[in-house]
């Protein structure tokens, strides 16, 4: 029987475009756009950053060394920021997760770094769906490290048995399908019909 559910933020209920910061920020060095998304989108910074172990400030300092940023802190974290929007599958999600809330615990996984939290907190009012958010910078860990999975279970008090998870991350999903818990990637608002649907969950 499923009493929780949990879904993944970033490509499920709020779509992104690193490229879009890129291509911003390639106008304050000398890096293309595609170098700049490999060079630090996905790295050991970002990864800190969304693990909660360097600072803001810290996160940025690692950028502009790395990428030679002719670019200050403060004329930076809008660009870092606005990478957001939402789509129609967004919001497809976003009402299907409302109408779940009445009868299941409705909770929110995602790695996240604290300054897209805030900024999406301020101007995406996604969160207030949720009965619980857990944020990777947080809880000092990422997807998919299987112990991010294990706390939230334990801050739940949720068996992984009565759990239903979804991600758009097939790794992410693997991971957390390893304790348990009914995991399934993401594709479409209508797949996740489908999915909760296959495991008793009742869908308006």
């Amino acid at each position: 029987m499923i009493n929780t559910i949990i879904l993944d933020l970033g490509k499920v209920l709020i779509d992104f475009d690193h490229l879009r910061a890129a291509e911003r920020i390639s106008n304050f060095c000398n890096k293309a756009p595609r170098e700049i998304f490999d060079l630090f989108f996905i790295s050991e910074a970002t990864t800190l950053f969304e693990e909660g172990k360097i600072t803001p400030e810290e996160f940025f300092r690692r950028v502009k060394e790395t990428l030679d940023l002719r670019l200050e802190y403060q004329s930076f974290v809008p660009i870092w920021n606005d990478i957001f929007f939402l789509t129609a599958t967004n919001r497809a999600v976003y009402s299907l997760a409302n109408s779940l809330r009445a009868n299941y615990q409705v909770t929110l996984l995602s790695n996240i770094n604290v300054l897209h939290h805030e900024y999406l907190k301020q101007y995406f009012p996604v969160f207030n769906v949720f009965h619980r958010v857990f944020a990777s910078y947080e809880m000092g860990m990422i997807k998919p490290d299987q112990n991010i999975y294990r706390k939230v279970l334990e801050e739940l008090e949720a068996q992984p048995e009565n759990v239903f998870y979804t991600d758009d991350r097939q790794e992410l999903v693997d991971s957390a399908k390893g304790l348990g818990i009914n995991s399934f990637l993401f594709t479409s608002p209508e797949q996740l019909k489908q999915d909760l649907a296959s495991v008793g969950v009742t869908v308006n």
